[in-house]
């Protein structure tokens, strides 16, 4: 590529990590929020995200930073591990463990579960989201008592108890730069679409985040008793550096001590699983709207990931996924390249180092609002009447939210995941053989290769088979069978003199050997 072009390229590619900083930034901070996390710890991530995480990217656009998905996790992960360096270490541990998926080649570990179970535990999450942010919307910003599970609800520990309490101390001011922030979040792009020009470069999410300080700003002339009490906690609090050697301090390093504990490690491993997962969905999701249609090499995405998320635990971030959202505002603002991700990560951390006085007048309530508007689109109730439709799908869907939340994240998936399982296994016997009846004539025929999950049904099949009967089993769609299927049809064989049944068996192989399409008469 000539200089001059490259040069304009990379004019073009800084261009659009504008646009995409400005989208990830209040989502940067509304997810540490969400996460119940320093607020810096989510700049972090965001930073490495474009920094470390794009040049070594397997996906030319994808844009990687703290996820809403692992809002959740990280919430109940703090809590229970009682302390934030305990989870940051945590969060080192889950990048080695994806380097190490990557190693071992597991960038397609996203496949095996159920799209169901996905959706079902993505929903969950944005109902668990919308519900601990509803507080903070109504301008209560007082200590909650961080449980997520709602089979706490008895016992005065939930989301839902911290709504009710967060009625009696509502806030008009909190609660008018909600609405406000909602409805732009809600009519913006379409106005700017009508409008044009300038305003489809701006987000809504950063108009919400402008209006709602411009609004604040207001309230405090117009009536400071009714305004938002400057400096206090319904504000974005980023700590302030005086020099390059205070702003160095923010960063926390992992305690070595916190290596030997136990709950590290089963953290590090839950983190590890669900941010590859994320990853790799949004990453597939990226490729689908890439309008030179390129396919990502989700290995190299995992280490890319890894070496992000041990960056992020090293520097104290939260850990970080590729991110759809600001993914697609990277596509649809023209990006080509990985550069574009790279500035965003530099435009952040230019905003950190030198606004931060200006990011410490966002109201969180707006930030609330945001996260509400995400967790919708996570939950909508588009997506029930999506999955409603099928009822193999919709019922592990809806089991996974169920499961999730009245336990946790880590139990609930596996619950769906069990369910859905069964499901899967339910449409295999469905699919894996048919039998066609002919007066006392029966033909058995296999469609496809034949495991120890089919052999009930086998059997079911054989028992139905009437005295007198001209049976035959063909194998010819399956290239293996399984040595239970071909006892129980052994036993079967042996059964036949006494019930007067002729059997014929055709392409049938060996037991458990794969013949690669040539067939072998089992005796």
């Amino acid at each position: 590529m000539p200089h001059r072009e490259l040069t304009y390229s990379i004019r073009k590619e800084a261009i659009s990590g504008i646009v995409v900083f400005l989208v990830a930034l209040p989502l940067c901070l509304g997810i540490a929020l969400a996460s119940n996390a320093p607020l810096f710890a989510g700049i972090i991530a965001g930073v490495i995200g474009g920094l470390v995480v794009a040049p070594l990217s397997g996906s030319a656009l994808s844009v990687s930073g703290p996820a809403a998905g692992l809002a959740v996790i990280v919430a109940d992960a703090i809590k229970d591990l009682d302390s934030w360096n305990a989870f940051t270490c945590a969060v080192l541990i889950a990048g080695l463990i994806q380097i190490l998926f990557s190693l071992f080649k597991l960038g397609r570990i996203g496949e095996f579960f159920p799209t169901s179970v996905i959706k079902g535990m993505l929903a969950a999450i944005g109902i668990i989201i919308i519900l601990k942010q509803i507080p903070i919307a109504l301008g209560d910003t007082g200590d909650f008592k961080e449980e997520l599970s709602m089979l706490k609800y008895f016992a005065g520990e939930s989301a839902v108890t911290e709504i009710i309490e967060a009625l009696s101390n509502m806030t008009f001011a909190a609660i008018l730069i909600t609405g406000f922030s909602i409805l732009t979040l809600v009519y913006w792009d379409s106005f700017a679409k009508k409008v044009g020009g300038v305003f489809s470069y701006f987000p809504a999410a950063l108009i919400a985040v402008i209006g709602s300080v411009i609004l604040q700003q207001l309230f405090y002339l117009l009536s400071p008793a009714f305004a938002l009490v400057p400096g206090s906690k319904s504000f974005v609090n980023l700590p302030v550096a005086d020099s390059i050697y205070e702003f160095t301090q923010f960063f926390t390093l992992p305690d070595p001590a916190n290596f030997l504990t136990i709950d590290v490690y089963t953290t590090a491993f839950v983190i590890a699983i669900i941010a590859s997962i994320e990853s790799l969905l949004s990453v597939e999701a990226t490729d689908k709207i890439d309008p030179y249609k390129r396919i990502s090499d989700t290995n190299k995405e995992l280490l890319a990931q890894g070496v992000g998320n041990t960056c992020s635990g090293l520097l104290g971030g939260l850990p970080l996924t590729a991110v759809i959202v600001r993914s697609s505002a990277n596509v649809y603002t023209g990006a080509k390249t990985r550069y574009s991700a790279f500035f965003h990560g530099l435009w952040l951390f230019l905003a950190v180092s030198l606004l931060p006085h200006t990011l410490n007048m966002i109201p969180l309530a707006s930030l609330a609002a945001i996260l509400i508007v995400i967790g919708y689109k996570l939950a909508s109730p588009n997506l029930f009447r999506e999955m409603y439709k099928n009822r193999s799908q919709f019922i592990p869907f809806i089991v996974t939210i169920l499961s999730v939340l009245f336990t946790d994240l880590l139990i609930g998936v596996l619950i769906g995941l069990g369910v859905g399982l069964y499901y899967v296994i339910k449409a295999n016997h469905h699919a894996s053989m048919t039998i066609v009846r002919d007066d006392e004539n029966y033909l058995i025929r296999f469609n496809k290769d034949m495991s120890f999950i089919h052999k009930a049904e086998v059997k079911e099949a054989l028992l139905n088979i009437p005295a007198g009967a001209n049976v035959i089993i063909d194998g010819g769609k399956a290239s293996h069978i399984d040595f239970d299927i071909l006892d129980v049809l052994e036993d079967f064989k042996e059964s036949c003199g006494l019930n007067d049944i002729k059997l014929e068996f055709k392409h049938m192989i060996k037991p458990g050997i794969h013949t690669g399409g040539a067939k072998r008469e089992i005796s």
